[in-house]
């Protein structure tokens, strides 16, 4: 199982752009699927985006096509989320997860996070 560590989030003003990292100590976050997922207060934890081992597959909750896009680079053994076009809406806890090969079901444990606040 991989215990990610999220890091990137803070402050921006609407329309901004931030870049999440998310990484292991283990190596084994290059061989496995894994999503970026968001939580605002007082709502549920929502997906957000996922990709595949090898990077040739993604998948984007409809709120946020073609303004964030998820990568990986796993030399880096890191998973990326570049958020553009920022919304006030926006604003939540990011987690980044371990996920099966389909990225339909959760294997990783939630970690801290890293929050992300746009201001209008």
């Amino acid at each position: 199982q991989v215990q990610a560590v999220e890091s990137g989030g803070g402050l921006v003003q609407a329309g901004g752009s931030l870049r999440l990292s998310c990484t292991a100590s283990e190596r084994t976050l290059s061989d496995s699927s894994m999503a970026w997922y968001r939580q605002a207060p007082g709502q549920e934890r929502e997906f957000v985006a996922g990709i595949n081992r090898h990077g040739g597959y993604t998948r984007y909750a409809d709120s946020v096509k073609g303004r964030f896009a998820i990568s990986r680079d796993n030399d880096m053994n890191t998973v990326f989320l570049q958020m553009n076009s920022l919304m006030p809406e926006d604003t939540a806890i990011y987690y980044c997860v371990q996920m099966s090969n389909t990225l339909n079901v959760r294997l990783g444990s939630w970690g801290r996070g890293t929050q992300v606040t746009v201001s209008s």
